[in-house]
């Protein structure tokens, strides 16, 4: 059985370790923040704890009992990875919520290691974590990633797709398809363009350029 002060120094290891990493996310305006990833990181210090505990409870009641003790947290991973589930959010072609669920898969992770006494790769896991979310959100801004937009133009003329294709290579975008749409009362043309660049400029002065257009009547981007 796991001595009484153990215990105690699993669980507030884990709310330590837990709250360090959720505040990052709290910080940073995230669905799981501060409170979730605490209750998640003692939560799984608190299964791995029971799982210990009902395993040597049941070796010492009978010996020739066979338990495996890990079928426990076995199952609170596949737990948390409902709750993930419920911070990932599709918007168009964004994903947003990803690495708020990794997170919390992670810091589960860390609560078990934690809660069956694995302090030294705890900590380092939490190092780890803590380096990914704060130093390579740096890089990250860095990069020049590829961005996919949706462009929809609506114009009364039949000659704007042409211009407006050569205005999106002028500009350095890659057309990746085109959609119609037609009002059979006005005569109006709507297109719709799947684009993406690399340039987070080119969006706005795409946008500023079809605006100017008189032949085009109104111009949407989004992604």
């Amino acid at each position: 059985m796991i001595p009484v002060t153990e215990i105690i120094l699993r669980l507030f290891l884990g709310a330590f370790i837990g709250g360090i990493i959720g505040f990052e996310r709290e910080v940073h305006g995230r669905a799981a923040g501060f409170r979730t990833q605490l209750i998640v990181c003692v939560a799984a210090v608190l299964i791995m704890i029971v799982s210990e505990n009902y395993y040597h409870y049941l070796h010492n009641l009978d010996d020739s009992l066979r338990i495996d003790p890990a079928r426990i947290s076995a199952g609170a991973l596949i737990g948390i990875g409902f709750l993930g589930a419920g911070v990932i959010i599709k918007s168009g072609f964004a994903v947003r919520g990803l690495t708020t669920a990794a997170v919390i898969w992670i810091v589960s992770a860390i609560g078990l290691a934690i809660g069956g006494g694995l302090y030294v790769e705890a900590i380092l896991t939490a190092v780890i974590t803590i380096m990914a979310l704060m130093v390579l959100r740096v890089l990250e801004k860095r990069i020049n990633i590829l961005l996919f937009k949706n462009i929809v133009v609506s114009s009364s003329t039949n000659n704007v797709e042409d211009q407006v294709l050569s205005l999106l290579a002028e500009k350095g975008f890659h057309i990746h398809s085109v959609d119609y749409d037609k009002k059979r009362d006005s005569g109006e043309l709507t297109y719709h363009f799947t684009v993406s660049v690399r340039n987070k400029n080119a969006i706005r002065d795409i946008f500023k350029s079809l605006s100017s257009m008189d032949s085009i009547s109104t111009v949407r981007v989004y992604g």
